[in-house]
């Protein structure tokens, strides 16, 4: 059998499928269930558990090359999954109210509708986590793209049958066809070292953000284009080419070109494992799992707590950002007076500065840690949301604010609430998890946008601003107050 060096200078110079995450049962061996493609070669996985002297070589050799990647083209294919996902709703953002009105809703109904979008994602996150695992990376990327597809082509008929309950379930289907998540982290995860996992995560973040807050430069240029235009087919009565339905023209074509790239370039990766005895831990690590299994007042042990808390932490960054995604071009056209594809403009253009934020992930986490990044990243969308209620209806005050949430708090805040969670879960089978931990970012997105529009129908506006800044800073506390478990738990 080669040496651990040669079998890394192997691995290098061919294309070879990733190495999976070993999990260590009672008896001191690894394991691993892993979906089997017989068209792909297999790998030999027979690293053992880390140690404090050889963590970073083997963890480095098993799983990375010399671009610091295993998978490049598997990666990219990823990243346009991501993207697409929440392009689905990006793309939607400036001509939902407007639709929403012309339907004849209010608030309630745009909050239900944004809603929607994540329900459907709750419904399947964890199921895609696991079917990851079970039947391969391939067969769920290309059922979740296939069903974004039929997404986009239902939504494209919202006017023709002129419901809001149509909204609603062509809303749900979109979330449903972009419910990988939980996927697209697993593969991230299995294909880099935990050191480097957080920088990997930002630049997948960084796709995933730019999706949602990028991409509604096109809805805002569709809303500019047409206005009040409608033209049809005549010999297709039920194809419209409106500010409504562009929108969704235009992302049926991208996933369609996602799903042939997926089809004909992502190569599903046979795993296997090979059974070994374990080394023993070293005392660091034998430190910190007593640290991790010791129980709580809660009936939980203490590894469980942080596991529950960065949920709580992915909740309350998503749902803060979800409010603004569901009322922020209500609020420009009531509060500042904007029309709705100036304030697209102004949100796509902070929502570019945002990618560039997770671009320099890396040299931020030079200087910052995790901890640091999400409790600088939720003060600093406190201050933008405190501007909104306190600084008067200049429309500056609105693009400051834009600047602060969607430039610098979310973005740097979350990617680090999810650099955390991958951290802490370590080791374990990440697919499954990731998705939970999606799915809990999604009922963010469910609860906080009905929430926003009952509050915004039977109360001002400022009285959101004062509750999502609530939940920030004691979101802020908690990690202030627990920044010591929860540094040891993700070392």
């Amino acid at each position: 059998m080669a040496n651990r060096g040669s079998r890394h200078d192997d691995d290098a110079s061919i294309e070879a499928p990733y190495v999976s995450i070993n999990v260590q049962d009672g008896s001191g061996y690894t394991y691993n269930n892993q979906y089997e493609n017989p068209t792909v070669p297999p790998v030999m996985d027979m690293s053992s558990d880390e140690t404090d002297d050889d963590e970073d070589n083997h963890s480095i050799s098993s799983v990375l090359t010399a671009e610091g990647i295993h998978d490049i083209v598997g990666f990219y294919c990823v990243c346009l999954v991501i993207l697409i996902g929440d392009m689905s709703r990006g793309v939607m953002f400036p001509s939902m109210w407007p639709l929403v009105e012309s339907l004849g809703g209010d608030q309630v109904l745009l909050g239900y509708a944004v809603a929607a979008f994540s329900f459907g994602r709750v419904l399947v996150n964890p199921l895609f986590g696991a079917w990851s695992h079970q039947f391969g990376y391939t067969k769920t990327l290309v059922l979740s793209t296939t069903i974004l597809l039929f997404g986009t082509l239902t939504y494209t008929q919202i006017q023709t049958v002129g419901r809001p309950e149509f909204l609603i379930v062509s809303q749900t289907i979109l979330g449903i066809g972009s419910g990988t998540l939980g996927v697209t982290r697993a593969f991230v995860a299995d294909v880099t070292a935990k050191r480097q996992r957080t920088v990997y995560m930002g630049l997948i973040t960084a796709v995933q953000y730019g999706g949602f807050t990028v991409t509604p430069i096109f809805g805002a240029l569709f809303n500019y284009l047409f206005q009040d235009d409608d033209y049809r087919i005549p010999f297709l009565p039920f194809i419209s080419f409106n500010k409504f339905t562009m929108p969704a023209i235009f992302m049926a074509t991208i996933v369609a070109f996602t799903l042939f790239i997926l089809l004909t370039y992502f190569k599903d990766r046979h795993r296997i494992t090979t059974l070994k005895e374990a080394k023993k831990p070293s005392l660091k690590r034998q430190a910190i799992d007593e640290v991790a299994n010791a129980p709580t007042c809660l009936c939980l042990t203490v590894y469980d707590c942080c596991i529950l808390g960065c949920m709580l932490l992915n909740v309350s960054t998503k749902g803060s950002i979800a409010a603004f995604e569901t009322l922020g071009i209500a609020i420009a056209e009531a509060q500042f007076g904007m029309v709705s594809s100036r304030a697209g403009f102004i949100v796509a253009l902070c929502g570019s500065l945002g990618v560039v934020s997770l671009l320099n992930m890396d040299k931020l986490a030079l200087f910052l840690t995790d901890l640091q990044m999400i409790m600088g990243g939720m003060i600093v969308m406190c201050i933008g949301i405190l501007s909104l209620g306190l600084a008067g209806d200049s429309q500056w005050i609105y693009v400051f604010a834009m600047l602060m949430i969607y430039s610098i708090g979310y973005p740097v805040g979350h990617t680090a609430v999810i650099g955390l969670f991958s951290k802490i879960v370590g080791r374990r089978p990440q697919g499954t998890l990731l998705g939970y931990f999606a799915s809990a970012g999604s009922v963010a997105r469910m609860l906080f946008p009905v929430m926003s529009g009952y509050i915004a129908r039977y109360s001002a506006v400022d009285t959101l601003f004062w509750v999502l800044m609530v939940v920030l800073l004691v979101s802020t506390a908690f990690v202030a107050v627990y920044r010591n478990i929860l540094s040891l738990l993700s070392s």
